[in-house]
């Protein structure tokens, strides 16, 4: 996922939830919880309805409670239940914007204002999951364009630009840019540097590293995808780079929604009767299965330029989810993850130019980069994004290497946070 919406596990990590939601009853109306215990509860197979279904019952008591419409909304758009979502955190952002979320570990060594849009899930980084237990506390403010900071400004360190880049939040990046263009405090992912994660611009913007490979990304229409289905134009005239296979999503799309893989030109029309959407990403498809019949994904995050593994994911399809992979359910692949993992080092060295590279060309602070490798050993990037979701959240039972890892990557954030400009 990318800061998106998370699917449960099952019961069989359920235990490992603890209080399985009990101290976000007791704290729904109290504190902002942000995303990160919700997430931790679905991901390991709690039932958070329950939970939902006492908090509204507390909105019934407590009308004016902020934190409890605000909480409520980050439940239910991790459910997936987004209409209800939104009208709950309107409720409580037309009275507040300004949220804290204090350091797990007191007294607190900095204090990060971290801007974050109104929206869903994968309208922002969801920060708060890899910095839990950390010594940063966060004060979340929701920005519109029209008011981007907020004022007065609260006491902090540093600032966060934590807005996903997507067409809805185009108009805030520019107010930011605007905004902070003469911070007197550190500003980490500079919002203009946030458009080049757009999926042509990224394309484009990573052409000629050595080492890496990128197919260009060209926005299509449903009419040109129609009219090459016809006969009546080429695949080339659309996108330039491409040839059969091609890779086709729905612009605007996240986890895999509408994500194709299109093998002649006839499929379009197939393609098209099973989707609404009239925009859409095309790109050539680069295979990347290895020689075991099995494909693996990688996501590394870059911190200052510094690479850290976050996971890795294998599975017999080409499109692959760390969700979907089967991760949680082969002991063999989380075997091999571990080993992978622990070596990562070595693929790092390995790929240091192609890394580097995509740093300097993206100009964010703090990005991760969803990869793999091809039979040629080149790097293959899939995307970049800093809204991708990092964490330590799944079984420590299943997953008992995945601590070790992320923690170096909260700890070279912290210190991205603590010492800006340093490695």
């Amino acid at each position: 996922m990318t800061g998106k919406q998370a699917t449960r596990r099952g019961p069989a990590d359920a235990a490992s939830a603890g209080d399985s939601g009990f101290d976000l009853i007791e704290q729904g109306g109290s504190r902002f919880l942000a995303l990160a215990p919700f997430l931790r509860l679905n991901l390991a197979g709690v039932d958070l309805r329950p939970i939902a279904n006492v908090l509204l019952a507390a909105t019934r008591r407590d009308q004016d409670n902020v934190l409890l419409w605000l909480n409520l909304a980050t439940l239910f758009f991790t459910l997936g239940e987004n209409r209800l979502a939104f009208a709950m955190q309107a409720e409580a952002l037309a009275r507040q914007r300004l949220y804290a979320v204090a350091a797990a570990r007191q007294p607190a060594a900095a204090r990060l204002l971290v801007i974050v849009a109104p929206g869903d899930l994968a309208q922002n980084m969801p920060i708060d999951c890899l910095l839990e237990d950390s010594r940063i506390d966060l004060l979340f403010y929701f920005a519109v364009a029209d008011q981007p900071l907020p004022q007065p400004l609260p006491e902090h360190d540093a600032v966060l630009v934590a807005v996903a880049q997507m067409a809805e939040t185009e108009s805030l990046l520019r107010a930011l840019e605007k905004a902070l263009a003469d911070s007197g405090k550190p500003v980490i992912n500079r919002p203009q540097a946030i458009f080049n994660v757009e999926r042509v611009t990224a394309s484009r913007l990573l052409q000629g590293i050595p080492g890496l490979a990128m197919p260009l990304t060209a926005p299509v229409t449903r009419a040109a995808l129609a009219a090459i289905a016809a006969g009546e134009a080429t695949l080339t005239r659309v996108c330039a780079d491409c040839r059969f296979p091609v890779i086709l999503r729905p612009i605007g799309s996240h986890a895999g929604h509408g994500l194709e893989k299109i093998e002649q030109a006839q499929n379009f029309s197939d393609y098209l009767s099973s989707v609404p959407e009239n925009e859409f990403y095309i790109s050539r498809f680069i295979d990347y299965q290895s020689a075991d019949g099995l494909f693996r994904k990688y996501r590394i995050a870059l911190v200052g330029g510094i690479p850290f593994i976050a996971h890795m994911a294998i599975s017999s399809h080409w499109m692959i989810h760390y969700l979907n992979a089967g991760m949680y359910e082969d002991e063999h692949k989380r075997r091999e993850e571990a080993c992978f993992m622990d070596n990562f080092p070595a693929f790092a060295a390995k790929h240091g130019p192609a890394l580097r590279g995509i740093y300097q060309r993206a100009g964010l602070d703090y990005f991760c980069v969803d990869c793999a490798e091809t039979p040629d050993g080149d790097l293959l990037v899939f995307e970049i994004d800093h809204a991708m979701v990092v964490h330590a959240m799944d079984s420590a039972k299943r997953f008992p290497h995945k601590p070790r890892h992320i923690l170096k990557i909260r700890e070279a954030v912290e210190n991205l946070i603590l010492n800006p400009g340093s490695p």
